[in-house]
């Protein structure tokens, strides 16, 4: 039968859409939800959709600044937004347009609402593709990221004593989200994501571990430019697993951004879904109660094909039968397949591919020394 997990949408998050031209596509979930209602992933009692309720300001106030709210209710009626660049406002990558406070309040409404969920224990497994803003900061937006669902769904279940393990697939890294808890070991966060020596926001290096309390609990995995799914899941099996093992969470905060997917126009690395796929078995083989959240992914029908796939497995259906396995996906680098949700076999340059292994290799035993000793590894 599977594990009770509740799909986060509605209409109106299909409705709510960023400017023309901007990257940020909020059709992704639609699509996504289109796709397992396909497949027969989104059956009631077990697995059933969940039409969210938008974040209330006492809600986002738990992180974010009355003034910022202030700011982002400003622009979403159109009106001037006094200081606006030091806000991280109009500009390309988050800019000032209509019902954008509806958007982004409902976006993280649906991410509290899947906690709420698993709080009260009527599912263990919540999903909000609509989710995932790590770069928003309590007072200025980055990123595509007005508002950090992320950190408000992480403090709602570490409240009563609870541990939580963030561990974040995006290939940017979560700095609103590790900044927000640094000096705090009752939410750990661990991030795989591109080099910041490459890609926006040019953070994430194996020496920000944390401090104070929370020296060790924030653990950092930078990917070198070229990594294929070998080189990732390696790393992945090193750091991720021993860490959930170690840290022993009450709840698991995922964040499922496909933009490492080989093809994204806003990333350089060289994965298939498989990848993602096999960490999320590996994860989902935990038994924590887990709230996903969706993230990057610009290259629309990848990261659908993607999300629908990691759907099937957080709700314990089959991921390897015929359906899902070797029909579709990423071959020689062309990323135009429709035939299924699983990816084909990425081929990798032998040459990128010793200079990738080598790098994470020291990523890795870097990770081990600094972080590992905290956790008794």
């Amino acid at each position: 039968m599977g594990v009770r997990a509740a799909f986060l949408h509605c209409e109106e998050l299909d409705q709510l859409k960023y400017p023309e031209g901007c990257p940020f596509n909020t059709s992704r979930a639609g699509k996504t939800l289109q796709t397992v209602q396909g497949m027969g992933w989104l059956s009631p009692p077990e697995r059933f959709l969940c039409s969210p309720k938008p974040a209330s300001d006492e809600e986002l106030l738990r992180f974010h600044k009355q003034h910022y709210l202030d700011a982002l209710k400003a622009g979403d009626r159109g009106g001037p937004v006094e200081n606006a660049w030091d806000l991280g406002l109009d500009t390309p990558d988050c800019p000032l347009f209509r019902n954008m406070y509806a958007y982004t309040t409902l976006a993280a409404g649906a991410t509290l609402t899947g906690t709420e969920l698993l709080l009260k224990g009527k599912a263990h497994v919540a999903f909000n593709p609509s989710g995932g803003f790590h770069h928003a900061q309590p007072g200025s937006a980055a990123g595509f990221c007005y508002l950090n669902d992320v950190v408000l769904g992480c403090m709602a279940l570490a409240e009563q004593g609870n541990r939580v393990l963030f561990i974040d697939l995006d290939v940017h890294h979560c700095d609103g989200v590790q900044e927000a808890f640094f000096d705090r070991s009752d939410i750990c966060t661990c991030s795989l994501h591109e080099t910041g020596k490459e890609l926006f926001p040019g953070t994430g290096f194996a020496e920000e571990i944390g401090d104070g309390p929370g020296k060790g609990y924030t653990v950092n995995v930078p990917l070198p430019v070229g990594t294929y799914d070998g080189a990732y899941m390696n790393a992945f099996r090193a750091v991720c697993l021993p860490l959930i093992d170690a840290y022993d969470p009450h709840w698991i905060v995922l964040e499922l951004g496909m933009d490492g997917l080989a093809g994204d126009p806003l990333a350089h690395l060289h994965l298939t879904n498989n990848v993602y796929a096999d960490a999320l078995e590996l994860i989902a083989k935990k038994g924590k109660p887990i709230l996903a959240v969706g993230g990057g992914g610009y290259h629309i029908e990848n990261t659908v094909r993607a999300w629908s796939l990691l759907w099937g497995i957080l709700c314990g259906e089959a991921a390897h039968d015929e359906m899902t396995f070797g029909v579709g996906g990423v071959l020689l680098e062309s990323t135009e397949w429709h035939g299924g949700l699983r990816d084909r076999a990425l081929i990798s340059h032998g040459g990128q591919r010793q200079a990738v292994d080598h790098a994470i290799q020291q990523t890795v035993e870097k990770v081990k020394r600094l972080v590992f000793p905290t956790h008794g590894l």
